[in-house]
């Protein structure tokens, strides 16, 4: 298992993943539990930081991967992309917060990081 600190050599996310990151943040934002200012930020970060990174796009591969997920795991469509895009481009490591999403990837035998 890897351990916090360590380097990734490469990082690669669906692309979903900004559109799911911005839906998070402005919904903070509406609940008054995050500033604009803090909210443009972040949203600058992470723009800066996914301009440094491969993204998985939805392709026929991706979406036979999403259906058998979903046919096999207790995901959401969204969770299941994720893992898809995880099946298709075969990374050394998954990471994710999502514990559903862990469990079908390492169902799936990919390695996994709990990083909640």
């Amino acid at each position: 298992m890897h351990t916090v600190g360590q380097q990734a050599e490469g990082l690669v996310v669906s692309v979903i993943c900004l559109p799911e990151l911005v839906s998070t943040l402005s919904r903070l934002v509406r609940e008054k539990r995050c500033s604009k200012s803090v909210y443009q930020k972040l949203k600058a970060n992470a723009l800066t930081d996914l301009s440094n990174i491969d993204i998985c796009q939805i392709t026929p591969e991706v979406l036979v991967s999403v259906v058998l997920l979903l046919e096999s795991n207790p995901l959401r469509a969204m969770d299941a992309i994720h893992v898809a895009c995880a099946l298709v481009y075969q990374p050394d490591i998954f990471a994710s917060a999502d514990h559903r999403q862990l469990s079908a990837a390492s169902k799936a035998g990919i390695k996994v990081v709990d990083v909640s």
